[in-house]
């Protein structure tokens, strides 16, 4: 069945890309609501529906907004956490343009998400089922999901830079595996490009305590990495945020090579405009089973944040 929050979450940062304090409470919600973030800034129409038709173009970042202009960017980490943590119903007020980055990862949220518990709820839980492959590519960037029993997530990058070279890395989602594996990867940058997005009004909050900042072979961020390929599980993390925005639990692979946040939701766009390209589907205990988050336990949590 379905789940929402026990109760609500407060969490207060600052936005990574405008360097503004925000503070965001993530909200119980009904049955079949789906995930929704409310400007609570601003009055007028002031609620944006987490779904892919709902992104519009923004840099480094997955940016939504409604047709009255309100919006919110930097929505992938949240994303990730919630449906990492099987809460497929949520309310998130935001007093400001952007989710606050905290450390960034999404480990905090998962944290207080798991710490508030959840709620079950009379309904079923619906997922998108992938009946044939669907791909999209720009230049050497390829993004694709084909069918599949369960969520899995494949990704490979590649990098000049020795700190992160070239890294390749596929998990299923199922059994908590973000929690375990990916939560606590955090976004990466190069030295060069920080500068380069500051110059540009960009990564104005960003700092090495919420970012991994790397200069060819050097990791700058102290501490060092908290795995050795935590560049690519962060992309994995960035890729399972992105997935959420179908608006339920996706059935398939999902295959990223150099893939980003516009990709993945091209993609998304490509396989809900062809209707024989998936289904939706009434998830029995045996496919529930198989979701993300199904049966995950604060316990899971990496002992890198607890």
């Amino acid at each position: 069945m379905q789940r929402t929050l026990k109760s609500d979450i407060v969490f207060d940062g600052i936005g990574l890309h405008t360097g503004k304090p925000v503070r965001m409470v993530v909200r119980p919600a009904p049955a079949n609501a789906g995930i929704t973030f409310r400007r609570v800034d601003l009055e007028g129409d002031n609620r944006i529906p987490a779904k892919f038709d709902a992104t519009v173009k923004a840099t480094l970042c997955t940016r939504i907004e409604n047709s009255e202009g309100a919006s919110v960017s930097t929505i992938e980490h949240i994303m990730a956490a919630l449906a990492g943590c099987g809460v497929h119903n949520a309310l998130v007020d935001i007093d400001g343009p952007e989710v606050p980055v905290l450390d960034g990862s999404s480990a905090q949220f998962v944290a207080e998400i798991l710490d508030a518990g959840f709620a079950r709820q009379d309904a079923p839980i619906r997922a998108i089922k992938l009946l044939k492959p669907v791909e999209v590519r720009e230049g050497a960037a390829i993004a694709r999901l084909e069918p599949a029993e369960t969520l899995f997530i494949d990704f490979h990058i590649t990098f000049a830079d020795e700190a992160i070279g070239q890294q390749d890395k596929t998990l299923s989602m199922a059994n908590g595996s973000f929690v375990r594996e990916l939560c606590d990867s955090r976004t990466f940058c190069r030295q060069a490009d920080v500068d380069s997005m500051r110059a540009n009004g960009l990564a104005l909050g960003g700092t090495v305590e919420n970012a991994v900042v790397i200069d060819g072979d050097t990791v700058l961020t102290p501490g060092g990495l908290r795995h050795t390929d935590e560049a690519v599980r962060h992309k994995m993390l960035d890729a399972l945020g992105d997935l959420a925005l179908a608006g339920a639990p996706v059935l398939g692979r999902y295959t990223g090579v150099r893939a980003g946040h516009a990709l993945t939701n091209k993609l998304l766009r490509a396989v809900f405009a062809d209707p024989s390209a998936w289904t939706e589907v009434e998830c029995d205990t045996l496919t529930a089973a198989r979701l993300p988050g199904a049966g995950v336990a604060a316990t899971d949590v990496p002992a890198t944040i607890q």
